[in-house]
C-alpha cells in the first residue's frame, strides 16, 4: 500500500480508526527526510495492514505544531488511536522493522486498562 497524505481535514478520520497507524512527519528541505523516504514506502509496501501516512510539516503547520514537532523526521506510532510511539531521528530499515514488531505485539488491552486507572483519565 502507498503512503497516505495526512491533513489537518483527514488526520483525525485516519489516525482514530481501530488498528495500526504510523506517522511521519517531514519537509521537502530536510535531507534526513528524503534519506528515510525509501525506507519508509518499502515498509508501507511490505506491510499492506498497516496505514503508512506522512505530514509535510510545510505544508502542515497547524498538525506540526498540534504534535509540538520540533526535528524532523519525527515518527509517531498510533495504534487503536493511541500514541504508542513519537521521536525524531530517521530509522534505518532494520530499526523500523523491529519497531513495527513492537508495536504490533503490544496488548492493547492492558494499554486501556492502564489509560483508565491513570488520574486524568476521570
Amino acid at each position: 500500500m502507498a503512503t497516505v497524505e495526512l491533513t489537518t481535514d483527514n488526520f483525525n478520520d485516519v489516525t482514530g480508526a481501530d488498528g495500526i497507524v504510523f506517522v511521519d512527519f517531514w519537509a521537502e528541505w530536510c535531507g534526513p527526510c528524503r534519506m528515510f523516504a525509501p525506507v519508509y514506502e518499502r515498509a508501507a509496501e511490505k506491510h499492506s495492514d498497516i496505514v503508512f501516512g506522512k505530514v509535510d510539516t510545510e505544508a502542515e503547520r497547524e498538525l506540526a505544531g498540534a504534535f509540538q514537532i520540533s526535528s524532523i523526521p519525527t515518527l509517531m506510532a498510533i495504534r487503536d488511536n493511541v500514541v504508542l510511539y513519537a521521536q525524531p531521528g530517521a530509522l534505518p530499515e532494520d530499526a523500523l522493522e523491529d519497531l513495527i514488531a513492537k508495536v504490533r505485539d503490544v496488548d492493547m488491552d492492558e494499554v486501556a486498562k492502564n489509560l483508565a486507572s491513570e488520574p486524568d483519565a476521570q
